[in-house]
Formats: C-alpha cells, structure tokens, sequence
C-alpha cells in the first residue's frame, strides 16, 4: 500500500486581496501544500496560527494591525513551531536584520518566481533557512555599518545634541529644532557648533547628510 506524503499546511497573510487571492490559488494547484488559512492584517493572522499550527505561515512585512516581525516575535515568544516566511514588495536594511535576527525561516521578495517561491518553502518545510541571498547579505552590511557608526555617534555626542543632529537630518531648520525641543534657537546653534566639532563637518548640509540614515530609525 503506497503511502501518501502528508502535505505542508500553509497560512498566507497580506493586505492585498489579489495578491492574497492569486498567491493562495497558485500554492493549492502545488500537490504536496494545502492552503489552510489567508489573512488580510497582523491580528488575524496571529490568531489563525494559533488556530490552524500550520507548517508554515507567509506573511508581509507590514500590515495593519500587527506587522510581520510583530508576529515573528510572537511565534517565537510562545515557543510555535510554525515556520515564518515573509514575502514582501520591498524591505529596508532595518527590516531585513530585524526579520533575520528574529529568527525567520526565510525573506522572499514579490518579483520572486512561482517556482523559487515553492523551492523555498520546500527548503524551509525541512528546516533549512533561505536568508542567504545577495541583496540580503549586502543589506545586513549595510544595517551592521550603521549600527556601528550610531554607536560612535552615541560616544561622541550627547542626547540632546543626538537629537538635534537628527532633527536637522529630517530637514528642520533651527527655529523648527528651538520649537520641537523647547529650547532657544541660540542654544541650537550652540549645540550645532559643537556638534560641527566633534563630527568633522562645517554646515548643516553636511551634517544633514551624515546623519540622516545613520539616526532616522534611532
């Protein structure tokens, strides 16, 4: 008597109904997956994994409600064995150390192929990780890099000059930095000047250029 291969049990999550619809269509035609549950936002989708346990869930990145490293979080909090694969338009460099980092099984990128994206899940299905891929790894330098050049920014200036230099970064001029902060625009300045100092620059535009993507997401 042969014995037939239980099939993956597979939870989709996304905000996009085609792509939600269309992507479920697609996995359910694939014999050895079944389709057991698809999520329009974080919270739903939450609680259906606690519902199905499916083998793995494929969730987006952000979503209302819960993101998809919010879950992650989760899932790997309550001790879950139910893998994590997100499947996303776009990431920034925070977003993919994050998903990495919190322990996701694998980061596929929409512009993916039918056939990678099932290859994948195969992989992940047997315990294997698909977070390898070039633009992956060059992102996670970039994160690295940045994590460490804020941390030479947190040695060298003070919190209030952080906070400065980053409002600066986001294009503030002093008047707005004074407002903001609840301080004299004469004290921005002063504090410009040494930050000026200590990282080398000579005017705002310099500054702002410096600091924007090292403090944006600080």
């Amino acid at each position: 008597m042969l014995k037939i291969a239980t099939r993956l049990s597979i939870l989709l999550a996304d905000d996009h109904p085609v792509v939600l619809q269309g992507l479920s269509s697609l996995l359910s035609e694939e014999p050895d997956m079944r389709v057991v549950a698809t999520c329009a936002d974080g919270l739903q989708a939450l609680g259906a994994i606690h519902d199905h346990r499916p083998d793995i869930a494929i969730l987006d990145l952000n979503m209302p409600g819960m993101s998809g490293i919010e879950i992650l979080s989760a899932v790997r909090r309550e001790g879950l064995r139910t893998r994590i694969v997100f499947l996303t338009a776009s990431a920034t460099d925070q977003e993919i150390a994050r998903a990495v980092e919190g322990g996701a099984d694998a980061l596929c990128f929409k512009d993916t192929d039918l056939g990678g994206l099932t290859d994948c899940l195969r992989r992940v299905s047997r315990g294997r990780k698909c977070c390898s891929g070039e633009m992956i790894q060059l992102a996670l330098a970039r994160e690295e890099s940045r994590r460490v050049e804020y941390a030479s920014f947190g040695k060298s200036l003070t919190s209030r000059e952080i906070e400065v230099a980053r409002a600066v970064g986001l294009g503030l001029v002093s008047r707005a930095v004074a407002n903001q902060l609840h301080i004299s625009e004469g004290t921005v300045k002063v504090h410009l000047n040494r930050i000026y100092q200590k990282l080398g620059v000579n005017n705002r535009t310099a500054l702002a250029n410096k600091v924007r993507d090292v403090l944006a997401d600080h």
